[in-house]
């Protein structure tokens, strides 16, 4: 049974859950340890069902729908994440135009170059109309070919945000009764908002980072570079079966930097190591911080991480259901200031956005930021990390990622207990 909001706010932080790998107490030579057992690491993903073409197709249904609501009569999208979530095609972008094309009514189209239609079909898994353009030939003349078999001549076509200007400037000369829009009210009114699958697929790339982090916590080792921790990270989410693997590993006055700095560090007695990392399984994404010290942590830094801690509980409070994204970034900050921290995005304090919406993308809309007015809904997924930086000294965050259900908020990962045991647990899934 999940823990709910209000039981898990009783008790503060829940117990650790078991994972398959569990990093015990970790300090240097110096301090006592208790090393964690030698774990093999095996894939984790067994069993896991990629999105099928029965799901593609309800979410074709479902743009479509949203479509007639917004009377735009067509859609476009490029190579990229929408393009998958919606036809399983995965490509890339160059300047030779791939597109698809959704119509409010009928079956969808690819518009791709002669040559690369084959490699195109392997991964399309919805609609058989492809239409091809040869080296000599004009892409946007076949855009414009699919509308006008559908009998679409005017009206408004809507742009994905991340098309390209000169493909919307080369479909739109040839269409002079056309309208260009976004597509925003159709992408993100399918994206936004996760199914049970897709948040089993979030739930597992977490499950598969966080217990990385269990592995390579008992690894950390006097004198390590960033470098050879962030490859220990990668070698250990990928033997997990994680996917589209990504490390960032900060360490002593480098995690300061939330984004890091090209300056080289290593670890050391009492050293602040922060890593921020996370994959993808089936194109689904996990992102978790974790803030972890090398040695004896000092009072500073056990005040500066249990106040980063609060601050996860703070946001976690104020998501409910109904309530304006932007009021959980507001929530943080307020008690931020009570600690001294702060006023606003100033340092020593929190300089970024307490969150950002996660799905097939790290980072897409909508954020837990100031003045976001988006409220907040079932199938919502987010990061919570309230992170605190000091200039010349360090930087402290934690970031585990959440989703909203009919019941509120909920946990894919459970923050850590305490910096004596930085990692957390796996929440069970209550989609």
């Amino acid at each position: 049974m999940t823990t709910s909001k209000r039981q898990f706010l009783k008790t503060a932080s829940a117990a650790i859950a078991t994972l398959p790998l569990v990093g015990q107490a970790f300090a240097s030579e110096s301090a006592t340890k208790t090393k964690a057992k030698t774990h093999v690491l095996k894939d984790l993903t067994a069993g896991i069902q990629p999105i099928s073409a029965s799901e593609r197709r309800e979410r074709i249904i479902k743009a479509q729908s949203l479509m007639q609501q917004n009377n735009i009569h067509a859609m476009l999208l490029e190579p990229g994440p929408a393009m998958d979530y919606f036809t399983g095609i995965q490509w890339w972008r160059s300047e030779r135009l791939t597109a698809v094309v959704i119509p409010q009514e009928g079956d969808i189209a690819v518009v791709c170059p002669f040559f690369e239609e084959p490699s195109i079909r392997e991964s399309l898994q919805v609609g058989e109309d492809v239409r091809v353009w040869q080296e000599h030939e004009s892409p946007f003349q076949r855009v414009k070919e699919i509308l006008n078999d559908r009998k679409i001549s005017s009206g408004s076509l809507a742009f994905e945000s991340s098309v390209r200007y000169f493909v919307q400037q080369g479909v739109m000369s040839l269409l002079p009764n056309m309208a260009d829009i976004s597509a925003d009210p159709i992408t993100l009114g399918c994206r936004m908002y996760k199914s049970t699958h897709e948040l089993a697929l979030m739930h597992k790339a977490n499950e598969i980072t966080l217990s990385a982090y269990a592995h390579v916590w008992s690894k950390l080792e006097l004198g390590m570079s960033q470098s050879e921790l962030k490859q220990l990270m990668s070698n250990t989410q990928a033997a997990l079966g994680g996917k589209g693997i990504w490390n960032m590993a900060l360490f002593n006055e480098a995690s300061a930097y939330p984004h890091g700095t090209k300056q080289a560090q290593t670890i050391r007695e009492g050293s602040i190591v922060l890593m921020d990392c996370g994959c993808s399984v089936e194109g689904y994404q996990s992102d978790i911080s974790r803030t972890f010290v090398f040695g004896e942590a000092n009072k500073k830094q056990r005040r500066v991480w249990d106040t980063v801690r609060e601050g996860q509980n703070v946001a976690f409070a104020a998501a409910n259901l109904g309530v304006a994204a932007g009021k959980v970034d507001d929530a943080v900050r307020a008690y931020y200031i009570k600690q001294g921290f702060g006023p606003d995005y100033k340092l020593p304090g929190l300089s970024h956005r307490t969150g950002h919406g996660i799905g097939m993308q790290g980072h897409e809309p909508v954020n837990f930021v100031r003045g976001e007015q988006q409220v907040l809904k079932a199938g919502m997924c987010f990061s919570n990390e309230p992170g605190i930086y000091i200039p010349g000294e360090f930087g402290v965050r934690l970031e585990d990622c959440v989703y909203m259900n009919n019941e509120g908020v909920q946990w894919f990962t459970t923050p850590p207990e305490s910096l004596d045991s930085p990692i957390g647990g796996l929440a069970p899934l209550n989609a």
